[in-house]
């Protein structure tokens, strides 16, 4: 860990008493200048007349008495045993993308490689329950886009993040923007595709200090980190309630382009996706279209280099992601779970690919589903 002075650590100080609140954090900046003079406890009455909160107020004296500063170190302590960087607005290492906005985070805590940060990002997001056909499609696009020397940016949740983080660390880089202090992974059961995300040349930021736990508030600022950093954001699959309309609504507003891929017009789980189109998103549903569109308004052109190995092709739809852990399939179920895919198949149409009698199919594909393989939803067989 980088050695901190003192008056980033007054930074840091103040960013601890103010809960994160930047309308407070940049009225104390400009009245006072630096966080050294506006963390003092001799500043008290100019905080009264800036009109802070009261729990500010309140915060700002348990700061400076022995039990505050206690915890204060305690939580820096603990931050630092779990970041590789600390990097402040002022410093040359912030990421550009995010340092023109107002209400960009001034501190960002870093796990992994801070260089990946200033590279060309996609943001993806979409539903945290999404359907296996979004699922494969959110690894498509992250695996492509990977490919072509671009670093997915996503939010670690399930679903579609999840997924996108998984495409993205098959082929390249992927940075996860976070809710909560980098001393804890939420889900807790992503672990383990954390530690890929590092392994794998990324990064895991924040704007939270340790001991920050997931709060719902916290969410929505991750989205417009996420959002920020990138040249674009693409909405997989989301349903009208989504939180990724929250991060597609800021890239809007930040000027950031917004792509959607369209889904069945009945499916609530496409609802979402299909009204940002109707309000102006892009509809995509190949990736290199989001890269093709990047290119011609001039933003994967200046700051990426130019693809080394593209793929240009659109693939079918029997493409499909490499699995997270590779399962022997029998050789007598090998040409069925080669028919099935993402999307579903009926017994009838597969009866009629393979030239199969149903009373056969139906104890095969049993067989695969006992394996792990394969999934009847709604009448229709997936693969797992």
């Amino acid at each position: 860990m980088q050695h901190i002075p003192q008056p980033d650590i007054d930074q840091l100080s103040l960013w601890y008493v103010l809960q994160y609140s930047l309308s407070s954090f940049h009225r104390l900046l400009s009245h006072f200048g630096n966080a050294s003079d506006a963390i003092q406890l001799a500043a008290l009455p100019i905080w009264q007349q800036l009109k802070l909160h009261p729990n500010h107020l309140q915060r700002l004296q348990i700061f400076h008495n022995p039990q505050g500063q206690q915890d204060f170190q305690t939580c820096l302590k603990l931050t630092l045993e779990h970041c590789d960087s600390i990097i402040f607005k002022h410093q040359h290492n912030y990421p550009v993308s995010l340092s023109h906005y107002d209400d960009s985070p001034p501190i960002l805590f870093v796990q992994g490689d801070t260089n990946v940060l200033q590279q060309p990002q996609i943001a993806m997001v979409g539903s945290r329950q999404p359907g296996p056909h979004g699922k494969q499609v959110a690894y498509d696009f992250a695996n492509f886009f990977a490919e072509q020397n671009f670093v997915v940016t996503s939010g670690l949740a399930l679903g579609i993040d999840a997924a996108s983080h998984h495409g993205a660390i098959q082929n390249g880089k992927s940075i996860a923007v976070i809710g909560t202090g980098l001393d804890q992974c939420y889900p807790s059961e992503h672990r383990s595709l954390w530690q890929g995300i590092i392994e794998h040349g990324g990064a895991i930021v924040s704007e939270f200090l340790a001991n920050t736990p997931p709060a719902k508030r916290n969410f929505p600022r991750r989205n417009r980190m996420i959002s920020g950093l990138s040249l674009g954001t693409v909405v997989v699959e989301a349903g009208l309630q989504s939180g990724s309309l929250i991060t597609a609504k800021k890239a809007a507003e930040q000027g950031k382009q917004v792509f959607a891929i369209p889904g069945h017009i009945y499916s609530q789980y496409h609802q979402g996706c299909h009204q940002l189109i109707r309000e102006g998103a892009t509809l995509v549903d190949h990736p290199l279209q989001v890269i093709e569109d990047l290119n011609m308004f001039g933003q994967a052109q200046v700051r990426s280099p130019a693809p080394s190995k593209a793929v240009l092709k659109k693939p079918d739809h029997q493409t499909v992601a490499p699995q997270t852990e590779s399962i022997a399939i029998p050789e007598h179920l090998n040409a069925l779970y080669q028919q099935l895919d993402w999307i579903g198949i009926s017994i009838d149409e597969l009866a009629i690919r393979l030239n199969q009698n149903i009373i056969d199919l139906n104890v095969a594909l049993v067989e695969l589903e006992l394996l792990g393989l394969c999934k009847q939803h709604g009448g229709r067989y997936l693969r797992c």
